[in-house]
C-alpha cells in the first residue's frame, strides 16, 4: 500500500512538473520589444579601393534581418485550438503589445502550414490558427484594429524539408515591412 501512494506521488509529481512546464512561456515580453525595437540601418557603408572584381566581392554580403517574431504557438492536428503552451506565450506577447514601446504598431499575424495535405486544405487551417492567434489577443487587451491575420498555408517553408513540423507555427510582422 505504501509503495503504490509513493509511486502515485512521483508520478503526480512529474505530472504536475510538465504541465509547469508546459504552460511556462518561450519568451517574455521584453524579448518581445528588443526585437521589435531594434533599428536595422541597411548595408554598412565603405569604400573600396582596387579593381572592380575586387571591390564586388564585399559589396551586398550582409544577411537580412527578418523582422518576423516566432511566436512558437502550437496547435493539436489538424486544430485551431490554442494550447496551454501558446496561450502562455501569447500572454506575454500581449503583454508586449500593451506596453510603451509597441503600443503605438499594428502587426501581420501570419499563419503558416507544413506541406502535409492540399493547398486550399492549408490555407485554411493557417487562416484559421493566425484568426485564433488574434482572437486570443483581443480578449487579451490588444485593439483589432492593430492585428491583421493572413494565411500563407504551405508556401513559405521554415525548413528545407517542407513536411517538417517547423513548418507549422505563427509568427508577427510589424505591419509596412
Amino acid at each position: 500500500m505504501f509503495r503504490s501512494n509513493l509511486i502515485f506521488g512521483v508520478v503526480s509529481c512529474l505530472l504536475t512538473t510538465a504541465a509547469l512546464a508546459q504552460s511556462k512561456p518561450a519568451y517574455t515580453a521584453a524579448d518581445i520589444e528588443k526585437h521589435f525595437s531594434r533599428k536595422d540601418l541597411g548595408a554598412s557603408r565603405s569604400l573600396c579601393i582596387g579593381a572592380e572584381s575586387e571591390c564586388a566581392k564585399t559589396t551586398g554580403t550582409r544577411p537580412k534581418i527578418s523582422s518576423g517574431f516566432d511566436l512558437i504557438v502550437t496547435f493539436n492536428y489538424n486544430s485551431d485550438t490554442l494550447t496551454d503552451g501558446a496561450k502562455a506565450n501569447l500572454d506575454e506577447f500581449a503583454k508586449a503589445l500593451r506596453g510603451a514601446s509597441l503600443d503605438h504598431s499594428s502587426f501581420m499575424v501570419e499563419g503558416h502550414t507544413d506541406a502535409k495535405g492540399s493547398d486550399g486544405f492549408n490555407m485554411d487551417l493557417s487562416s484559421r490558427r493566425a484568426q485564433a492567434v488574434v482572437h486570443y489577443l483581443e480578449e487579451r487587451g490588444v485593439q483589432a484594429n492593430r492585428l491583421q491575420a493572413k494565411a500563407f498555408g504551405k508556401s513559405r517553408p521554415r525548413t528545407q524539408d517542407p513536411a517538417a513540423p517547423e513548418n507549422r507555427r505563427v509568427e508577427a510582422r510589424l505591419q509596412g515591412e
